[in-house]
Parts: structure tokens; sequence; C-alpha cells
């Protein structure tokens, strides 16, 4: 993993949240490949608050280690707002954890299409006490830079007050 302080930061804030609250993270990924877990798991100390992490790329891997339902996703393909919901709820349902963050988008060069360019990613965050959270963004630039504008995306959505 490169050197991103900011990242490194941003990471290590959400795990003093979580860890102040006895929670643990999971993440379910998709065009992000893991890099969420891997900013995560940069941060020393993150056993203590980060559960597992869960990348599934392909339609048959979001239905079958997160239970997403085949028919939600030939209906509003996996780069939507109900696919990641789901995907965080499946990955919650299948960890240890109380806190997931699901993402799930179109990183490129190719696989935009009308109504979701390259750039577009999904966003679910699902934490104790408060309704699942969704968010489309679009990102610019190559895909390595729309996969780290969606890893630093992911790990700044939490609205966890500090306590």
């Amino acid at each position: 993993m490169s050197d991103d302080a900011p990242l490194a930061r941003i990471a290590a804030d959400l795990g003093q949240r979580l860890q102040a609250r006895g929670w643990f993270l999971v993440t379910a990924e998709s065009c992000t490949g893991g890099g969420i877990s891997a900013a995560v798991t940069a941060i020393a100390g993150s056993s203590a608050w980060f559960d597992c992490g869960l990348v599934t790329y392909s339609y048959a891997a979001k239905t079958r280690l997160l239970g997403v339902p085949q028919a939600l996703l030939a209906r509003v393909g996996a780069v939507s707002e109900p696919v990641v919901e789901a995907m965080a709820h499946g990955a919650l349902a299948n960890s240890g954890a109380q806190v997931a963050v699901a993402v799930s988008g179109i990183a490129g060069p190719g696989g935009g299409q009308p109504g979701k360019p390259v750039g577009t990613v999904c966003f679910a965050w699902v934490w104790p006490g408060q309704p699942v959270r969704t968010e489309t963004r679009h990102f610019s630039g190559d895909r390595a830079a729309v996969q780290a504008q969606a890893v630093r995306h992911a790990l700044s959505g939490f609205d966890l007050p500090a306590t």
C-alpha cells in the first residue's frame, strides 16, 4: 500500500471511534478490490476493531457470499444503491461485525454505460441505531484514481461522533 498519510488518519480515526464503542467493521468490496481493507489493516492495532473484508467482484460471489439476490442484480445491476445496501447487510450477517461499508462501481477504463459512466461508485454504510445510508458518487481520473477516491470516501462516510 502506498504511503498515504491522510488516508491513514481517516482510517485510524474511524478505528478509534469504533473501538470506543466496542464495534467491529466488515467491508464488502467490489471495484475497490480490497483497498478499504488494506487501508484499515495498515493501521497498527486494527485487529481491535476490524473483523474482515469480503471482495465480491462477480455477481456470483455477491450472491454466494453476501446473499445479494440474483433478481436484484439482474434488475438494477451491481453498481446501484440497492445492491450495495444488500452487500452491507450480507456482510454483517456473515461476520462478527456491527458496522459495515459496501462499495460497488465502475473504475474503468471500460465498463461505463448510459446513466452509469466510468467513475460511478455506489456506497452503503450500516451501523447500530441508524438506518442504512447509501450514496452514489462520480469520481474522475484513471482506474487507480477512481479506486483511491472510493476507498477514501468509504472510510470517511461514517457519521460516528467521537466519544
